[in-house]
């Protein structure tokens, strides 16, 4: 059984200024430049908070964390961040074009706390493996801060969309919240706080089994800090968006990989390789379109693009059968080579991939299809993990929108 709470975020305030220059990309999706960039938009800017700026000098009474937690209560003392008077569910749509298609779409959810559960307990799945670095340093600073500013993205299965035309007549008026993010998307949020609707919302959800689709290091973060804090009850619970899985806003794209510094490659003992290997080989670019039956996979190294295809077995997907037979098999990338991201990068677009080794010197790309939905969810339901990057659910949940506080 889901167990899902409405709560009492702390949001900014009017005195904190324009939201687009105050909330964020996740923390896990914010690089250098736009580190940089957000810490010149504004003072308030949520980066000081997720994802501050370490300094040489930094000792442990003087630190990122420390620094963290020292913005977000002067934020609170001088009434940037404001806690919501009455506890409520907050509707929040995101309209937004898909990247390489341009087709326009309204994803729709809803943010509220979700009780945090172990695996084992059959309530909450996840379909990605997790690394020890970015938990650390996750789980350190909810030490500091004991505050989540990002939501789990979690998708639960509602096929009648019961749950989504609440949220639409929830969404009938003017939103709270309005702004554009840096890629276009647009977000809005409503809070909802009549107890008949909230009611309502919690019995919908109460049978359904929870997905994450973006937050697995911040979800095991907050297993951790629960462990850390038994008999503590606003530990049991971390911010969550919840999004139904079969509504037609819900997009995923393709993640693909990017070849650099292995040593001895050579695309064209690659291809021979696996065309010994049952692949056949085609020069040309990937055509747009799953095809169920085939696993296609395209190679795009130097001046030169190919597919490489091969029937596919009962349940496999792409991804996974690149990392085993292609990364592992015929390149002898390990697993642990992966993880560290040692020779493989991960890039959205398939012109972006394509530049990465005609403009930029990378060895090769592998281009991919997305995978779909419902295969995700039946390896996921059914205990099992796809390989780190596997999926990338667009546009990401914006930090910062609520922010729970412990």
């Amino acid at each position: 059984m889901a167990t899902l709470k409405p709560f009492q975020p702390y949001r900014y305030t009017s005195k904190a200024g324009d939201p687009a220059k105050l909330l964020t990309q996740p923390y896990d999706k914010i690089n250098p430049a736009m580190q940089a960039k957000y810490l010149a938009a504004s003072p308030y800017n949520l980066v000081r908070v997720i994802l501050g700026e370490r300094q040489s000098s930094d000792n442990p009474s003087d630190n990122v964390y420390t620094r963290a937690a020292r913005h977000l209560d002067e934020w609170i003392r001088d009434g940037i961040l404001a806690q919501d008077p009455k506890p409520g569910f907050y509707a929040y749509f995101q309209d937004f074009a898909v990247p390489d298609t341009n087709e326009r779409a309204t994803r729709m959810g809803f943010i509220g706390i979700g009780k945090v559960e172990d695996y084992s307990a059959g309530v909450v799945y996840r379909h990605e493996q997790t690394l020890s670095g970015p938990k650390k340093d996750r789980l350190e600073l909810l030490r500091h801060t004991r505050g989540h500013f990002g939501q789990i993205f979690m998708l639960y299965p509602d096929r009648e969309g019961s749950v989504d035309q609440v949220l639409t007549k929830a969404a009938a008026g003017a939103p709270e919240l309005d702004v554009l993010d840096e890629y276009g998307a647009r977000h809005r949020l409503w809070p909802i706080t009549d107890p008949a609707t909230i009611q309502r919302m919690q019995d919908l959800m109460a049978d359904k089994k929870l997905l994450i689709a973006d937050g697995h290091h911040r979800y095991e973060t907050a297993l951790a800090y629960r462990n850390e804090n038994p008999g503590v009850p606003a530990a049991e619970y971390v911010m969550m968006t919840f999004v139904n899985m079969y509504s037609p806003g819900l997009k995923i794209l393709a993640t693909h990989r990017v070849l650099r510094n292995l040593e001895g490659f050579q695309a064209a003992a690659l291809l021979a390789k696996a065309r010994t290997s049952g692949w056949s080989v085609r020069e040309g670019m990937p055509e747009r379109g799953a095809d169920t039956n085939t696993v296609r996979i395209g190679l795009v190294a130097s001046s030169r693009a190919y597919v490489l295809e091969r029937d596919r077995r009962e349940g496999e997907l792409d991804v996974p059968v690149l990392h085993s037979e292609i990364l592992g098999g015929l390149l002898g990338i390990s697993e642990e080579s992966v993880r560290d991201e040692r020779f493989i990068t991960y890039v959205r677009g398939i012109d972006t991939a394509v530049a990465e080794v005609r403009e930029k010197g990378a060895q090769a790309a592998f281009l991919l299809e997305p995978t779909p939905i419902e295969e995700m969810a039946r390896i996921a339901f059914a205990g099992g993990v796809m390989p780190q990057k596997s999926t990338d659910f667009y546009p990401k949940l914006l930090s910062g929108v609520t922010i729970y506080r412990l």
